[in-house]
């Protein structure tokens, strides 16, 4: 993957464990292989513990949440009488407002800190409660509700995988396109690059990302624009796109192509296309060979689309979806 090295290097944030540091409860680790050989080349990482940060010792008693589902507390599985949530959320907060930098987040999985979801919750009888999420993922998602955010063990799935950094380079791109220098301008100038990858992944919020941009944005302040539209960016983004929006975003790319190329190109194309969305060939295959003619007979507009090129093609996240 050296290829890659000369990539953005993005800052993103994890759980220090799935690094290999070893600060879990039993003193050990959750070294994460895919994160360290792969996504490490491209992603700058951030290893954060919430757990020794709050002066909590490796080994140490594990803790668990206790309550409602909603808002659970920390406690100790032995002594329920130590409570670190006022810590975790605290520290939640403290990261929000020193890694201001962050595109993105990975989490370990079922942890009563650092899980995203489905983390076992239980009743002060000891009995099962609905699943919840960690104090220190919740709070901090909280915080960041633009920040794409997954846990380890889901990157495992090639749709989960290819969705999530797909996130953190738009966010990337966001930080450095337009936040650099804000204007409404450069907003709607980053809308345009991103138009098919919305498309892609939930078409309803294209309509209204569009709409937005086009009848209200231009009459509020731009703090409240950039606020807004960021968060409905990733906000669709987290729609997985699948086989059927997918199909209709090269359709629409293909429209561009229409003037310009031979009616069996055109064919040839369709054929690709159809064979993706009827499972016979992976999403690299259409994409290839309609990058392949807008390359030669595209305009600058459609070439820029965010959708095309979202992450170095090094990582070969469309090879498998």
């Amino acid at each position: 993957m050296s290829e890659m090295m000369d990539k953005p290097s993005i800052p993103v944030g994890i759980s220090a464990c799935l690094l290999g540091h070893k600060v879990r409860y039993d003193g050990g680790h959750k070294r994460s292989k895919y994160c360290l050989n792969v996504l490490s080349d491209c992603f700058d990482f951030v290893p954060l513990c919430p757990e020794v940060s709050i002066g909590l010792t490796t080994p140490r008693e594990p803790i668990r949440l206790v309550g409602s589902a909603e808002s659970p507390r920390v406690v100790g599985v032995k002594d329920p009488s130590f409570d670190v949530t006022d810590k975790l959320t605290a520290y939640a907060d403290e990261v929000t407002a020193s890694h201001d930098q962050l595109c993105g987040y990975v989490l370990m999985k079922g942890s009563p800190s650092c899980g995203m979801e489905r983390v076992k919750v239980y009743h002060e009888n000891g009995l099962p409660n609905e699943a919840g999420r960690g104090a220190y993922a919740a709070q901090l998602m909280k915080n960041n509700p633009a920040l794409p955010v997954e846990e380890e063990g889901r990157l495992n799935d090639p749709v989960l995988r290819e969705n999530f950094i797909t996130r953190v380079f738009a966010y990337y791109s966001w930080k450095q396109e337009v936040l650099t220098n804000p204007s409404l301008h450069e907003v709607i100038q980053f809308h345009s690059r991103h138009k098919y990858q919305v498309m892609a992944h939930n078409y309803e919020a294209y309509k209204q990302i569009g709409k937005y941009l086009a009848e209200e944005a231009a009459s509020l302040p731009l703090e409240d624009v950039l606020d807004s539209y960021i968060l409905q960016l990733m906000t669709a983004l987290t729609k997985r796109a699948n086989r059927r929006t997918h199909t209709n975003a090269l359709m629409h790319i293909m429209g561009y192509l229409k003037r310009d190329i031979d009616s069996e190109t055109k064919q040839d194309l369709l054929e690709a296309i159809d064979e993706y969305r009827t499972e016979k060939v992976n999403l690299v295959v259409p994409l290839a060979l309609l990058k392949h003619y807008l390359k030669r007979h595209g305009s600058d507009y459609i070439r820029s689309q965010a959708y095309l090129n979202p992450y170095p093609h090094e990582l070969g996240l469309r090879n498998y979806i």
